[in-house]
């Protein structure tokens, strides 16, 4: 049994892919903190809405080999995006401010373990489902 076929345990992976994600870039705005003109960088906010109409969306098939492949709109879940409000900006033009990352980087560990937490009760569930035969 594939668990990545189940619609909630589909939606929690693409969840961890995001954190994911989102930690990378805000490691990325870490290290170049120091970086003149540098502009910090955010993820686009996962919202299981998008995530559920993003899923249902048909994508095209190719039925001739003379078919051009479709593409990807714009509007993706992990669409990487600038910092529109920095809470401030030093005068070499780096908007990067650390303990507005480092909150960040605290909040994405927490939602993290807190969506790995559900995911082993779900299993957990689903085993003793199976475990007690089904009725």
């Amino acid at each position: 049994m594939n668990l990545e076929n189940l619609g909630l345990f589909k939606l929690m992976s693409r969840k961890m892919g995001w954190l994911t994600e989102r930690q990378n870039v805000v490691a990325q705005n870490i290290a170049n903190a120091d970086t003149p003109d540098y502009k910090g960088r955010d993820m686009k906010p996962f919202t299981f809405r998008d995530a559920l109409s993003d899923s249902r969306r048909l994508q095209p098939t190719a039925t001739a080999a003379s078919h051009l492949p479709g593409t990807r709109g714009a509007g993706g879940l992990n669409q990487e995006q600038r910092q529109r409000n920095p809470y401030e900006t030093a005068p070499d033009g780096n908007n990067v401010v650390l303990e507005e990352q480092m909150l960040k980087q605290g909040q994405i560990g927490m939602d993290y373990q807190t969506i790995t937490n559900l995911y082993k009760k779900q299993v957990n569930l689903i085993r003793t489902a199976i475990r007690s035969g089904g009725g």
